[in-house]
């Protein structure tokens, strides 16, 4: 009998895998089986990651593309299928966290965090979703953020907070339209996680106090850990869920 966790065969194609949870997410899923798509904006972290894959004896490829434009998500796709011929996993993991009152925010800074964060996520979602619909199989994997469902503190984060909630309600959505249709679509959404982006933030004293505080494993995450919750949710052995947010955030949204 095949592990339900067993990725061999399959193809998942990760955007944003050039770095911090996207490339763990990657080295997870190829771990596991899966020849591995690395779709990146900076080109040199994308064949660097894809690189890295090979040479631990996995098959993969890195494809540039910008996640804001709908053009560029499409050429894309549509290399990926050329190359890969199917895609059976998609993890939607490009994003970006930008920290700016409110009040402050410029219209330019509030379009890109949804460009990237929520926008992307559909555009990808999309593509890849019409031709998995075709096979009537396929599992789609948004990440998500605990900041779609509360609002972080001390840090001022609208623009984000609001993006990841689209990103939870767009995996819902979608996930209800395409069941009858053999596709999955669930989320992950990680608290605060050992990455550049979230080291920046603990060099901030008041900040890496509260966090620490209202997170009550009293610590941050790791990349690895996100990377295995994706790892459940692309594999058979999640096959009854859909719709799905996981939270894996140290308790953060417990209190």
């Amino acid at each position: 009998m095949t592990h339900a966790f067993d990725l061999s065969s399959r193809t998942a194609l990760v955007t944003g895998a050039g770095r911090g949870i996207g490339r763990e997410i990657a080295r997870t899923l190829a771990g596991a089986g899966a020849n591995i798509i690395v779709a990146e904006i900076d080109t040199q972290t994308g064949e660097e990651a894809a690189r890295e894959l090979r040479e631990a004896g996995s098959t993969a490829f890195a494809l540039p593309f910008d996640v804001r434009d709908p053009g560029s998500v499409r050429s894309m796709v549509d290399a990926a299928f050329e190359r890969a011929g199917e895609l059976d996993i998609l993890v939607n993991n490009a994003g970006v966290a930008i920290n700016t009152p409110a009040t402050e925010t410029s219209d330019e800074e509030w379009r890109s965090v949804l460009d990237v964060n929520l926008n992307g996520v559909f555009w990808c979602c999309r593509e890849v979703g019409r031709r998995m619909l075709v096979r009537r199989r396929g599992a789609i994997v948004n990440i998500a953020s605990m900041s779609g469902m509360i609002v972080n503190k001390p840090q001022p984060q609208a623009h984000y907070n609001v993006s990841k909630a689209g990103v939870i309600m767009l995996t819902k959505s979608l996930a209800a339209e395409w069941a009858s249709r053999g596709v999955r679509v669930n989320a992950v959404s990680p608290g605060y996680i050992g990455t550049e982006m979230t080291r920046s933030g603990m060099s901030n004293e008041e900040w890496r106090q509260t966090w620490l505080e209202m997170t009550p494993l009293g610590r941050v995450g790791e990349p690895w850990d996100i990377a295995h919750a994706v790892w459940y949710l692309a594999s058979d052995a999640s096959r009854f869920a859909t719709g799905t947010n996981l939270v894996v955030d140290g308790g953060y949204t417990s209190w």
